[in-house]
């Protein structure tokens, strides 16, 4: 059988090649691609070949193939279909048919549709956010970047009882989608201060400033950002340390520290599969861009947007 997929080959460049693809060894599953979906920030990164040296042993998503910078095969949401018709998630990069370990195939639930599944590894990287800030009811929260993880991240803070969740960003369209998901919106210069929590996803150092400045005095800062090969400045200077202040670094790769002892990775995929069962989180996804057209898109894709849907119909 052949299959085709997305491979990064050179500084903003990609190209479709065709592959053999084996039966399934043992403990494996073959499956039909239905959508996948990009996520903006590190996939910039790859497509960019910004990736660290010292971070590319870090930075290998499961089942990619290549190595960085190039050529490469990389991308972490896909749902596919089996020959049974039961559809799963995997963390697979974009490629219309493929073979993945059972173990790493997880169930959508009945009540997602498969493009909105596509969010799925956003959503686990939201959660895990979440485990690491630890939230409480009553606080006053501020997410500085109101991309699909900014924005994810402030929907589910906002469920907490009492809680006052502000989304921040440059765009003020994301109002729309940020009152959708129960927040509130502000642009940079009206943004709260006295914060009791702030999430910061920006990845931009201007963001981080503002972060710091809009936190209450003793609260924390989760970093969900990942800056590439950039080296971004961070003003710890003034009274950053007279108003104990914390930075907290959040990272899909690891299940937060709270949850680690009792929660596998695979359950907190499922979880965040489940979350998505909420239809209000297709406010989130673009309209789909066919996998054919996904080299000469990809540019576009990568430049703004919310989650970008790939389309693998015929």
């Amino acid at each position: 059988m052949q299959a085709r997929a997305f491979w990064t080959v050179a500084p903003g460049r990609g190209e479709i090649r065709t592959e053999a693809l084996p039966a399934p060894a043992p403990g494996e599953i073959r499956l039909t691609t239905i959508a996948s979906g990009i996520s903006r920030g590190t996939e910039a990164l790859v497509f960019e070949g910004r990736v660290p040296a010292s971070q590319f042993q870090a930075m290998r998503a499961p089942l990619m193939v290549g190595a960085f910078p190039f050529p490469v095969k990389y991308g972490y949401s896909a749902v596919a279909q089996a020959e049974n018709g039961a559809r799963f998630f995997v963390l697979h990069p974009h490629q219309d048919a493929f073979n993945a370990p059972q173990t790493l195939a997880i169930p959508v639930p009945d009540a997602v549709p498969s493009a909105r599944a596509v969010l799925a590894a956003n959503m686990e990287t939201a959660l895990n956010l979440l485990w690491d800030a630890a939230p409480l009811p009553g606080m006053r929260v501020l997410v500085m970047g109101a991309g699909v993880l900014g924005l994810l991240a402030g929907a589910l803070v906002a469920r907490i009882p009492a809680t006052t969740v502000t989304l921040c960003d440059l765009d003020p369209a994301r109002a729309t989608p940020a009152a959708a998901l129960g927040c509130r919106f502000a642009l940079p210069e009206a943004a709260p201060g006295d914060q009791d929590l702030v999430f910061h996803t920006s990845a931009s150092a201007a963001g981080l400033a503002h972060a710091l400045r809009a936190a209450g005095d003793e609260a924390a800062i989760i970093e969900a950002s990942w800056y590439g090969d950039a080296a971004p400045v961070v003003p710890l200077g003034e009274d950053f340390h007279a108003r104990r202040l914390r930075i907290i670094a959040s990272q899909v790769g690891r299940v937060a520290p709270l949850m680690r002892a009792r929660r596998t990775q695979r359950a907190r995929l499922a979880l965040a599969l489940d979350l998505l069962g909420d239809p209000v989180f297709d406010i989130l996804l673009e309209p789909p861009t066919k996998f054919a057209d996904l080299p000469a898109a990809m540019p576009r894709l990568l430049a703004g947007g919310l989650c970008h849907v790939i389309d693998y119909g015929a």
